[in-house]
């Protein structure tokens, strides 16, 4: 049997409803095997045990001519139809599955409209083996809210990175979620939009703080590139450290032994009666204080 006969015909038979029914398997010239009903629940057509299928293609990705270049396709003919493609283990159990889908199996669900990647959940616990969906790639949407569930990543020996054009923040932002996939920010590490002219200037580090309902309420820790200048409620730091309040906070007490005491120049301290500052290395002087 020729390779466009016996594709049509797998079609054809698979349209009908055809079951049951074997069919050439050709390699080359040669018949490699025949195919068969699986004997998988729900049935359908087998190929030959360690036989494969191989399929090519000099077509382009065109819409005009039907995406020629798909050599497989997946339909659903129902709205709540899920086309997939599963992996199974030596029992016929699954284990793992790409499917994508428009409508949920309940109907008061949203629509999903995601294409799925799912893997089983441990063999113990309340979900105990079921496939459960680990990520999410939605589709109709101009920016895809791509999600993970129950999921960790580690990047071994690379990188994590988060690029953007100039004028785009590019965020890290930790969310509250809710029900619907609804999630709100709390915080975000973003490097800011601003201006990169040389001389290392620009895309400036912020910490952005947000409100109950999302909605970004300031920056209270910016660092600027070109310097590291560190801006506590500031985002134009003019020394290493730069705090927009009226006061600074050091918890605890801490009376130096001796002026001679170890130190670092630059240290400040207090206790009841003084304030020490090292004015070089194991040197401190003080200043008493007063009430007034």
């Amino acid at each position: 049997m020729k390779k466009a006969g016996l594709v049509i015909t797998l079609l054809a038979s698979a349209a009908l409803g055809v079951s049951g029914v074997a069919f050439a398997f050709a390699s080359g010239h040669e018949t490699a095997g025949t195919f068969q009903e699986s004997s998988l629940p729900g049935g359908g057509l087998e190929v030959p045990h360690n036989d494969r299928i191989h399929l090519s293609t000099d077509k382009q990705w065109i819409s005009s001519e039907g995406h020629l270049s798909d050599l497989i396709r997946l339909q659903w003919t129902k709205d709540r139809a899920k086309p997939a493609i599963a992996w199974l283990d030596e029992n016929g159990k699954d284990k793992a599955a790409i499917i994508t889908h428009a409508k949920a199996n309940n109907p008061e669900q949203h629509d999903h409209n995601h294409m799925s990647f799912e893997t089983t959940m441990a063999p113990v616990g309340k979900n105990a083996n079921e496939l459960f969906t680990r990520l999410e790639i939605p589709f109709d949407q101009d920016v895809a809210e791509i999600r993970t569930h129950s999921s960790n990543f580690n990047v071994m020996d690379g990188i994590l990175r988060i690029a953007g054009t100039g004028g785009v923040n590019r965020d890290l932002t930790w969310a509250k979620s809710d029900d619907g996939n609804v999630t709100t920010p709390r915080w975000a590490m973003r490097a800011d939009t601003s201006e990169e002219t040389g001389g290392n200037a620009g895309s400036n580090l912020q910490i952005i703080r947000y409100s109950d309902d999302g909605k970004a309420l300031d920056n209270p820790l910016t660092i600027n590139r070109s310097n590291g200048n560190i801006g506590i409620g500031n985002s134009d730091a003019k020394t290493k450290l730069d705090v927009s309040d009226d006061s600074i906070r050091i918890r605890k007490s801490m009376t130096p032994a001796s002026s001679t005491a170890p130190g670092e120049v630059g240290e400040m301290a207090w206790d009841d009666g003084y304030v020490y500052v090292c004015v070089a290395p194991n040197t401190w002087k003080r200043t008493a204080l007063s009430s007034w």
